[in-house]
């Protein structure tokens, strides 16, 4: 039956909201599909404002490919800010598409992708102003499959409770495989109910479905088992990968915002995957192995972006752009082909040892320089080896004296506080970093107006990574280092001017902590913190670190854990970690053996990156039946306008 729009109903309250624009739809490159003509019919969801989700590359590229497919149709819905969530209450207004602002309730499948845990409160409210049951076991047959993707639903333990559903790895084939299995199961007469089709995702859709899993715990707290409850369900989920980039050039027509929105500018994902080892990395863990984009293909996605966007800015992504084996030629190539425009290129993740004057100059060749971001991670060369990124402070002023020779006036540097095994004086060093690279920019530009500005977050960590078994640093001993940072930057006003400083406490970083590596009983948590007003925990001016706790005392009282427990703990070898049955290629004693490197008495040892050295054996490959993708191919890209032939006289 036709599921009609609810934008009549809605109209009259977006005045009364700030920022109303973000909720009309009609965006460039948007699409509205009749709903009638569509056997299933995906809403996807960025569990954040729309500012924030409209540019996330993973919910376009979804878009993208499932609205190619006949018979299809995908929709987008974000978090309504507070204000307008309390009118939709008071005037029964349900959560909407902002495609063609149709309910979300009547879809068959809504799919969240989570980048940070912190988007879990905001689920729990698309949830229930959708009309479907918070828990996935009271849902029936008219309520939408909930499925989980993203970096954070690497472990969904935590949200077990209110998703049907995860997909652990890359969506673009796993997307189509889940919609012929409902496509076939409707079709069928939905034989087995809701638990039918639930089945079939997880035995052959690759889709972790919790409820068909028994957790037990030990007196100690601690897992005892994870083991399948029913026939035909695989006792590990293994990721899903895309080979070949080259065969899914997504997105081609990007979604133009009506709204101002985070990144003003049109992405192009130019590999997937990192193997530089960092040992505090999830992403570059849990992407494995690194996979490659022709520089023919990057030619061509990019091309038919601005064509299709009018974005003037091109950002060149991956986990670490500079990477790429073709980068030099990607850069001059691009340069060349939009020398005389407007299009400027931007690399938003840049590597302090991979940067060179080639890249300076390509990147600046327009007179456009935007930001440079350099992540050192740590303050000392002790340090950095600890967390096996493998650059030295000497390597960090030689590349950004190329940038500020280059004509940039500002760069960022990006360092962590609360790592494994860290003392005061590495975060202390972080002052002295700072002032060599003001020093070193002046002396490599001449003048005196350049500036730089140090962030730093506190370490959280992360599942499927090397420190999954580390204790985090309680937020006292962050929040006191800080403090000390700060004042050390301050101390020489010839240098404190030039330095900006910017920094996250250490409060929002153990909530992180404890939702990142939690289990099923983390849920009673996130529903008590959102029953007690939690929105938008990635916003400082709504995060509250006092209702967290509390909540986490009060729900985790009669378990014998508590919010330390989940965070400040270091874990062992033999304990079962929340996430241990859900497989991402990883060798679990490779990873053991990695933290026990790092945290070596005498030393920490470094391990090189695998693309340009004999294996590892982190498992990945084998595991995955997958191998590394990389070039160079030696092609080149061809401008767009032939200008005709040179050197003839």
């Amino acid at each position: 039956m036709p599921v009609q729009s609810v934008y009549p109903r809605l109209e009259s309250l977006l005045p009364l909201v700030r920022k109303p624009i973000q909720y009309v739809g009609g965006e460039i490159n948007s699409v509205v599909k009749d709903w009638d003509d569509a056997d299933v019919r995906w809403a996807l969801m960025y569990p954040d404002a729309y500012e924030v989700g409209v540019p996330n590359q993973g919910i376009q590229i979804l878009y993208e490919v499932l609205n190619e497919r006949d018979g299809v149709l995908a929709e987008r819905t974000y978090c309504v800010w507070p204000d307008l969530e309390a009118l939709m209450r008071q005037h029964q207004v349900p959560q909407f598409t902002v495609d063609a602002h149709r309910p979300v309730r009547a879809f068959d499948v809504l799919g969240v992708s989570f980048a940070t845990e912190l988007g879990y409160t905001n689920l729990l409210t698309a949830l229930d102003l959708a009309g479907i049951p918070l828990p996935a076991a009271d849902r029936g047959a008219g309520d939408p499959v909930v499925l989980a993707g993203g970096h954070a639903a690497f472990n969904p333990e935590p949200i077990a409770e209110f998703i049907d559903g995860a997909v652990l790895g890359d969506g673009e084939q796993a997307v189509l495989t889940i919609t012929d299995l409902i496509r076939d199961w409707k079709r069928a007469g939905r034989p087995g109910g809701r638990d039918g089709l639930l089945l079939r995702l997880a035995a052959v859709g690759g889709v972790y479905v919790p409820r068909f899993y028994d957790v037990r715990y030990q007196p100690d707290g601690t897992i005892g088992a994870v083991v399948p409850n029913r026939p035909g369900v695989p006792r590990a989920v293994a990721k899903h990968t895309v080979s070949d980039l080259d065969s899914w050039p997504y997105p081609s027509k990007p979604i133009v915002p009506v709204a101002e929105s985070v990144h003003e500018r049109f992405s192009v994902e130019i590999f997937r995957g990192c193997t530089r080892g960092c040992r505090f990395c999830q992403a570059g863990m849990i992407t494995r192995p690194v996979r490659e984009r022709s520089i023919t293909t990057i030619g061509n996605m990019t091309e038919a972006g601005l064509a299709a966007s009018g974005f003037s800015e091109v950002g060149l992504l991956s986990l670490s752009s500079a990477d790429h084996s073709e980068i030099n030629q990607i850069a001059t190539d691009l340069a060349d082909r939009y020398e005389g425009t407007n299009t400027g290129l931007s690399l938003p993740s840049t590597r302090v040892d991979a940067f060179n004057v080639t890249l300076a100059d390509e990147l600046s060749r327009n007179g456009r320089r935007s930001g440079l971001t350099f992540a050192p991670e740590g303050g000392t060369d002790r340090i950095r080896k600890v967390i096996n990124k493998m650059v030295t402070e000497d390597d960090l002023i030689s590349t950004v004296s190329t940038a500020y020779a280059s004509g940039w006036r500002q760069v960022k540097l990006y360092f962590m506080c609360g790592l494994p095994t860290e003392t005061d004086d590495d975060v202390l060093a972080i002052a002295r970093v700072a002032h060599r690279v003001i020093e070193a920019g002046r002396k490599a530009s001449g003048r005196r107006d350049i500036r730089c500005t140090v962030s730093i977050g506190g370490f959280v960590p992360k599942p499927h990574t090397p420190f999954q078994w580390a204790a985090q640093c309680d937020h006292e001993t962050v929040d006191a280092r800080l403090r000390a940072l700060g004042a050390a930057m301050r101390a020489d006003r010839g240098y404190g001017s030039s330095i900006g400083f910017r920094y996250h406490d250490g409060k929002p970083s153990v909530v992180e902590g404890l939702l990142s590596r939690g289990d099923r009983r983390v849920a009673k948590v996130i529903r008590a913190v959102w029953e007690d007003g939690g929105r938008f925990d990635g916003w400082s001016e709504y995060f509250s670190f006092e209702r967290w706790a509390a909540c986490a005392d009060a729900a985790l009282a009669g378990d014998g854990v508590d919010l330390a427990w989940y965070t400040t703990r270091e874990r062992s070898y033999s304990e079962i970690l929340p996430w241990d049955h859900l497989d991402t290629g990883l060798d679990r004693d490779w990873l053991w053996q990695d933290w026990q490197a790092a945290v070596d008495p005498a030393g920490a040892a470094e391990v090189e990156d695998c693309r340009w050295t004999p294996c590892f054996e982190c498992g990945v490959c084998p595991a995955m039946d997958t191998q590394i993708e990389t070039g160079p191919t030696g092609a080149r890209l061809l401008p767009l306008t032939v200008v005709g032939p040179r050197g003839d006289g």
